[in-house]
Formats: C-alpha cells, structure tokens, sequence
C-alpha cells in the first residue's frame, strides 16, 4: 500500500482547506452581524433564496425526516430567519421562506467568501491563483461536485 505524505495528499489538503475556508467566512459573517449562524445554516438557505418551500419538501431536499427539518426550521425561526406560514391550499402543511435577517446573512455570506477569495488569491498572486482555480475546475468538474453545488444537491454531513 502506498502511502502519501499528507502535505501532498490531496483529500487532506483540501479537507483543511475546507475547514479554513468554513472557519474564515464564517468569522466574518459572524463579525457582519450574525453571531447565531452556523455553516449547516447555508444548507437550508440554498434551498430558500428561490422563494417560499413546503417543510416537507425542504426535507427531501436536506435527506432528512420531516422532523428533523421541522426542528431545524423552529430554530431557525426562532433565531429571526426565517419564517413559517400556513399553506393557503392545505392547512395542515407549512410554508417556510426567508425573512430580511435571512436575507441579511446570505449577503454577508457572499460578501465573506469575495474576501476570503480575494485573500487568498493575494497570497498565491495573481498567474498562481488562476492556475489553481483552473486545477480545481478540471477536478470538479471530473467529480461533478460543482455541478451538484449549483443544482443545490449538496446535503449537510449527518
């Protein structure tokens, strides 16, 4: 069995590369104002931005219960973003869309990762950082990772 040294081991570098960039943005969106916010937060967001969603829906999406994303959705609620309404077509099912404070964090959200980009393109310089990024587009798009992130197939680790 070969063993890779994990400073050129690609799936250990970019599981820290990972964490650094959940922990970078995160910090700043929790500096924008958002102190509550989680990464797992994001998951149930990309589903929301296209308008309002039943719950039940939202948990096919998430790979999870319906409880369980009743449950995540009454915290968020009670966090202030988002907000559960009644179907007006069955009241037995519930609605639940974004409220400004949900909109809110999204922004900063994106406001955090154009910084952390610019950041770290700043440290690999300019010819270096397009070298990777076109890298990392070839393996994604060998993986399909991209395109299950912008299908918004991307679930939260259980």
């Amino acid at each position: 069995m070969m063993s890779i040294p994990p400073d050129e081991d690609l799936t250990l570098l970019f599981t820290a590369l990972h964490a650094a960039a959940d922990a970078a943005v995160l910090a700043r969106v929790v500096a924008a104002g958002y102190p509550d916010i989680r990464v797992a937060h994001g998951y149930v967001f990309q589903h929301l931005v296209e308008g309002p969603m039943r719950i039940s829906d939202l948990a096919h999406k998430l790979g999870m219960t319906p409880q369980g994303a009743s449950k995540l959705v009454v915290d968020l609620e009670g966090r202030g973003y988002v907000w559960r309404r009644a179907d007006p077509d069955d009241h037995r099912n519930r609605f639940v869309e974004l409220t400004e404070r949900g909109w809110g964090s999204i922004a900063a959200g994106r406001a955090a990762r154009a910084a952390v980009t610019a950041e770290w393109r700043a440290v690999l310089g300019d010819a270096a950082a397009d070298d990777v990024i076109a890298a990392l587009q070839r393996l994604a798009a060998h993986t399909g990772g991209m395109r299950e992130l912008l299908a918004r197939r991307l679930r939260p680790r259980h």
